[in-house]
Order: C-alpha cells, then structure tokens, then sequence
C-alpha cells in the first residue's frame, strides 16, 4: 500500500510539474505568435509605404538617370531601387520581430543569432554603399576618361577608360572588404608587390624596349593641339596637307599619294605651315 501511495503521488506531480509548465508555456506561445503577426503587418505597411514613396517622388527615375539602378542591376537586382530598400525594410522588420518573439518562446540561441546578424548589419550596409558608390564613380570616370582621350584623338581610348575604372573598382572592392572587419593587410602587401613590378616594368618597357613608341605617343597628342588636318604643312623635308595622325605616324597627301612621317619628328624638328 505504501509502494502503490508513493507511485500515486508521484504521478500526480509528474502531471502537476506538466501542467505549471504547460500554463506557462501557452500564453507565451500565444504572445510570440502575436508579436510576430504584428511584426509581419508592420513590415508590409512599411514596405508599400516605401513604394508608395519612391513612386509619387519619382526617385525611381531620378536614380535611373544617375545611373543607380544601372549598377543595382550588376549585382543581381532587377527591380527598381523603391522596390529593393521596400524588400530589404520588409524582411529586417520581420526579423527583429521573429528575434522579440524567439524571446518571448526562450529560444535564447535564436535570438542571439538574430542579435549577432543586427550588430553586423551596419559592416554589410557600408559595405554595400561603399560598392554602390565605388560603381557609379568607376563608371563616371571610364566614362570620362574615354571621351577625354577620344576627343584627344588617342586610338586605344576604351581600353584605357576601362583600365582606370577597374583600377577605381579595385580600391573600392578592398575599402568595402575593410569595411566587413576582415584583414586586408596580406591583401595591400600583394596589391604593393604588383604595383610595384608593374611599375617597374612599364618603366623598362618605356625606357627601353618601346622608347620609341612612346615618343611617337606623346608627339602625336602635341600635333593634334596644334595642327588641324586640311593643312598644309612641311616636315621632315616632306610637304603636303595634312590628312591625319595616328598614334605613331603623321599622314600627309601630296599628289595623290600618302606620305607618312614618324610622328616624333614634330618635337625634334621644325615643322611649317
């Protein structure tokens, strides 16, 4: 009887234990589901009143000339730049929700992996601009440098518009990198070792190996600020009107022939008009 009254009681608080957990349990579940449908809400109301924003101020169109949506496109993203901060506002406000109503449960490790991403959401953030911006300039700057050279009259002008925003696009890669708390020391000690032999090759290749070339470069861009072609002019004992010059050679007609003279002639000797 005494084993039987024991076993009894023990049940009974087996089942009294349930039942304090389960009544405190449930109304716990209940909050969090509310907070959570709350949060879900919330986070559309915002999200179309970001659209709704963007679409009667029309910064969609303005970001569009500017050339922000262009570079929104290069990462992936089709929409319209209202349509992107809508969704990323949408599921940030239902992820700090989701952390209040992982709270509310006790499930103490979701919420602090929700805590952990916030904190770092300001690193991804900047990183983010710094690469959207680093973009708009690269593109501004190739751009710029291309017509430059262009209306200069230098023949490899793309390449060398591309190279200067790649070069932009490289500095900004590392300053995003840093902005993501990783080391970028290794990353600057290569980026220096190849700044540096490339330096010093370029250095050999034009003090050596294309001195020439480059004298003829530089000489056509002075030829081109000053002589306009239709003129005529004489140089290197050579007359006639002056068709054109290329990146390494001046091309003068005369009686139905072209003559073409090196283009370092113009800094080396007296031309005349």
């Amino acid at each position: 009887m005494d084993g039987e009254f024991s076993l009894k009681t023990a049940a009974a608080g087996v089942l009294e234990h349930l039942s304090d957990a389960l009544a405190g349990f449930v109304p716990r579940v209940l909050t969090a589901l509310t907070v959570f449908i709350l949060g879900l809400l919330l986070a559309k109301l915002a999200a179309r009143g970001i659209r709704g924003l963007f679409s009667r101020l029309k910064i969609d169109e303005l970001l569009e000339r500017v050339g922000f949506t262009a570079v929104l496109k290069k990462f992936g993203l089709q929409e319209t730049p209202g349509a992107v901060l809508a969704r990323m506002v949408y599921y940030l406000l239902v992820l700090l929700f989701a952390q209040s109503a992982a709270q509310a449960v006790g499930l103490v490790a979701v919420s602090d992996a929700i805590s952990s991403f916030f904190t770092y959401l300001p690193n991804l953030v900047a990183a983010f601009i710094v690469l959207l911006i680093g973009m708009m300039l690269s593109q501004f700057a190739g751009g710029a440098v291309t017509r430059s050279a262009q209306d200069s009259g230098v023949e490899f002008a793309p390449i060398l518009g591309r190279s200067v925003s790649a070069l932009i696009l490289f500095v900004v890669a590392i300053m995003a990198v840093s902005q993501l708390r990783i080391d970028t020391r290794v990353i600057y000690m290569v980026v220096q070792l190849l700044l540096g032999g490339a330096a010093l090759a370029l250095a050999l290749s034009f003090g050596l190996g294309t001195r020439d070339v480059t004298r003829n470069i530089v000489a056509g861009f002075y030829a081109r600020k000053v002589f306009s072609v239709g003129e005529e002019i004489e140089m290197d004992g050579q007359t006639g009107v002056l068709v054109g010059v290329t990146a390494l050679q001046t091309l003068l007609e005369r009686d139905g022939r072209t003559i073409s003279v090196p283009n370092h002639v113009f800094i080396e000797q007296s031309v005349r008009q």
